[in-house]
């Protein structure tokens, strides 16, 4: 297949590239080769390329940042998706959009597939309306919906925990919010799998297992040989952000087994892998 990542230097978008390149076509763009938001560049990219797939990796990841820069957020989560939308349909390409556990209200135990958006930020709104521009399609398409990613990039969750507990001898982090952490390389897996068979709809991608951030720190003080009593639990209001949190973050997955997608490995299983790359020279980001 002739496939078109968009956001390829992102740390997902890397995943994906390479995930994808040894059996098909891959060709990437960034910001660096132009706005995907603007429909006139998205135009002339994909009339460029002339894909049979797009998976669109490009965002705005910024949650907080959204709150106060609202119409690039905008811009970058909902027009871009929209803009490619309307192009796949106009070329009969398929796309996959990559979306999040943030469209959801945060509120019960877990979200299925067909649970009703009802962001509680910006960031999600944004989100949300890029997934209902996708929905809007007559080509193949397809929205994964992930949370709590990690991976090889310069700021994740696992970084900032192994930077923290490098620096001080105490840390403290919330334990009020539970979600799925989502290994890039896992994700990248289940795309393909989804692009190659060309399966249509709402999908939950993330490693199997359920945690809170705080017992997410303490499996990271253990891949770092620190002892985890260092890490101690705190309610998110000690640590206030502009934009508010979904305190359930859980994504319930019951599409991907219906098409027959492999079982994703545990959450710690991929903190281990991520881990071990993460201090090695094969990492593009490795450990400071």
């Amino acid at each position: 297949m002739r496939i078109l990542v968009t956001g390829c230097e992102g740390m997902l978008g890397r995943a994906v590239t390479s995930c994808l390149s040894p059996a098909h076509q891959v060709r990437g763009v960034d910001l660096k080769d132009g706005d995907l938001a603007d429909r006139k560049v998205a135009t002339r990219i994909l009339e460029g390329v002339r894909p049979d797939w797009v998976v669109n990796c490009a965002a705005w990841t910024d949650v907080d940042g959204a709150e106060e820069h609202r119409e690039q957020a905008l811009a970058a989560n909902a027009d871009l998706p929209a803009n490619l939308s309307r192009l796949c349909d106009r070329l009969g390409c398929g796309l996959t959009h990559l979306s999040t556990d943030y469209v959801f209200s945060g509120v019960g135990r877990g979200f299925a597939e067909d649970s009703p958006r009802a962001p509680v930020n910006h960031y999600g709104l944004t989100k949300a309306r890029g997934e209902e521009a996708v929905e809007r399609m007559t080509s193949p398409w397809q929205i994964v919906r992930t949370s709590w990613l990690f991976g090889d990039g310069p700021r994740n969750f696992v970084r900032t925990i192994a930077g923290l507990l490098s620096r001080r001898r105490m840390i403290r982090v919330v334990d009020d919010q539970r979600g799925n952490p989502t290994y890039t390389e896992d994700l990248a897996a289940v795309i393909e799998f989804l692009v190659t068979g060309g399966h249509r709809g709402i999908f939950h991608a993330t490693n199997s297992g359920v945690c809170t951030w705080w017992e997410f720190a303490r499996a990271i003080a253990a891949e770092a040989g620190c002892d985890p009593e260092r890490v101690q639990p705190c309610p998110s209001s000690e640590y206030p952000r502009p934009a508010p949190r979904p305190a359930c973050s859980i994504l319930e997955s019951g599409r991907l087994e219906a098409v027959g997608c492999p079982a994703r490995p545990p959450w710690r299983d991929a903190l281990s892998r991520y881990y071990r790359l993460l201090v090695s020279d094969e990492a593009r980001y490795r450990l400071d």
